[in-house]
């Protein structure tokens, strides 16, 4: 995220002031506007999984080569965090935005027209530093335009965020059976009308305070971010061979019975993937987080997760069982993704935009290596080991929590405000 004047992490009503839903969705037009183009930007992030077996046969590339959009888009979004909260404080939060709609509405329409995976890897480059403009100052902008209590907002965004990630796997698996060409040209065109929209109907924008180019970088000086963000590279590559692996199990499973998963097939199971992280993610993961504190959660959490990919690892032939155990890691991954960001914010007096820019950029470094590890290992050895590899980064983020905890005694000792939960909440599955 950014860093406005008003940061989009500062309750702008009392704590104990919950949101109601007349307030949600009572709301300016451009507040709708941000909120729209939110919800396509985060259906892009699922868009690409049920088509990436039909790129693969269709343009002759290996399942290593199409897993590679994910590395593409993943490690330039990393890179691109560190520095856009300097970006959005010299030009603004309004032209971020419209930088950010303009060049994922270009490299996506380009990928449509594509000839070869090769150029889809380097078009998704493209996209990725789009989408990270747009993603990391979405919050702040949205905060800034409503009219009236900001909690009502943010649980706007946060209802735009969960109906993305649910739709964006529905969407690329109803577009991809068309054609794999077909979801990159609808993610365009929604996008092109997002940016119209946030054009006419965004007026006002606070001025962001000035931010060093190297305010992120710096950060990582801190011990406990630090342990934080290693934690969050090692979960990530977990994250992301879940969801950029899975389609090619699933297709295999499926011809091994003497049929076809297709791109329909493999959206339903990511749409069930999508619902159930949105769930957990806003109402499960809050309750947890007070119940038992923030590390025991992120913790157990982990632990469930390293079981399941073991499992999957096992059971990596079952079509039913991938189904299954996909959902379920939704389930776990929103859990996650929220205790995990709510734990940054709390535990070091960094500036939150600073802290959450520096622990973005850390963690999807480790989601743009997964992809291209889990392919090649996978032709090299067996279906089962990425997975398996997976499990191992799991229990490896569990033991550098276990190991920096000494640096996150700060963490629990005060809880959050509702509207700073909300932040953390969409920061979280900012993907």
């Amino acid at each position: 995220m950014t860093a406005p004047v008003r940061d989009a992490t500062a309750p702008t009503t009392p704590a104990s002031t919950a949101p109601t839903l007349r307030e949600a969705f009572h709301q300016p037009k451009s507040v709708w506007a941000i909120a729209f183009a939110a919800t396509v930007s985060f259906m892009g992030i699922g868009l690409v999984d049920p088509i990436l077996p039909a790129i693969s046969s269709q343009l002759d590339a290996t399942p290593s080569q199409a897993m590679l959009l994910f590395t593409s888009y993943l490690f330039i979004t990393a890179i691109a965090m560190f520095f856009t909260s300097w970006f959005a404080s010299r030009i603004g939060v309004k032209r971020t935005l419209l930088v950010g709609l303009i060049l994922v509405v270009v490299f996506a329409a380009l990928c449509s027209f594509s000839g070869s995976v090769t150029e889809i890897i380097g078009l998704r480059a493209g996209w990725g530093l789009g989408n990270a403009l747009f993603i990391s100052t979405a919050l702040a902008a949205i905060v800034g335009a409503t009219a009236g209590p900001s909690g009502g907002a943010i649980m706007l965004y946060e209802t735009a965020l969960g109906i993305g990630m649910a739709l964006g796997p529905l969407l690329g698996g109803l577009l991809g059976s068309v054609s794999w060409r077909a979801p990159f040209a609808g993610t365009a065109v929604l996008m092109a009308i997002g940016f119209i929209a946030i054009m006419v109907l965004l007026k006002h924008e606070d001025r962001p305070a000035p931010v060093s180019p190297v305010a992120a970088l710096k950060a990582l000086s801190n011990p406990a971010l630090r342990t934080l963000a290693l934690t969050a590279v090692l979960y990530n590559f977990g994250f992301f061979t879940l969801l950029a692996y899975s389609p090619f199990p699933l297709e295999a499973a499926a011809a091994a019975r003497g049929g076809e998963f297709g791109a329909m097939g493999i959206g339903g199971v990511f749409f069930g993937w999508g619902v159930a992280l949105a769930i957990t993610s806003v109402f499960v993961a809050p309750i947890l987080t007070r119940r038992i504190g923030l590390v025991p959660t992120l913790l157990g959490t982990l632990g469930a997760l390293a079981v399941l990919m073991l499992v999957l690892s096992l059971f990596h032939t079952s079509m039913t069982g991938l189904v299954v155990l996909i959902v379920i890691g939704g389930l776990l991954l929103g859990i996650m993704n929220t205790a995990l960001t709510e734990t940054v914010m709390e535990a070091t007096d960094l500036p939150r935009s600073v802290a959450s820019a520096s622990y973005s950029g850390v963690r999807f470094l480790g989601g743009a290596v997964a992809p291209a590890v889990a392919g090649p290992l996978a032709a090299a050895t067996t279906a089962g080991a990425p997975y398996l590899l997976a499990t191992g980064t799991l229990v490896l983020a569990m033991l550098m929590l276990v190991l920096g905890r000494k640096h996150l005694a700060s963490v629990g000792q005060h809880h959050l405000s509702d509207v700073e939960e909300a932040a953390a909440i969409t920061a979280g599955d900012e993907v």
